[in-house]
């Protein structure tokens, strides 16, 4: 995890992960949402709808998909996490809301 700067708090976080579109390490995307949720100061439950929010935007940019990797980024825009996939020409993004 990288860290940058930011207006409000001199601190945002910046992530980027790659995995491959179909196959078992799309959970591991799952898990890395869980846990900066969890960083950002969300509680484990909530946490981890993140990682099953992820899971549903995954599906839904990878459906048809000609294999190839899915890109993730998770970045923490005023107080909300932004979780952006892209795989092949699309692109889907969430935001999930973070505790104040």
């Amino acid at each position: 995890m990288s860290q940058l700067g930011n207006e409000n708090d001199g601190q945002a976080l910046f992530l980027r992960l790659s995995v491959p579109a179909e196959g078992g390490l799309r959970a591991v995307a799952s898990e890395v949402a869980t846990r900066v949720a969890e960083y950002l100061g969300s509680n484990r439950l909530d946490a981890e709808s993140a990682g099953v929010t992820l899971e549903g935007l995954a599906a839904r940019v990878a459906a048809g998909a000609s294999g190839g990797d899915i890109q993730f980024e998770f970045r923490e825009v005023d107080r909300e996490l932004l979780i952006r996939a892209r795989c092949d020409e699309r692109s889907l993004e969430v935001r999930y809301p973070l505790p104040a």
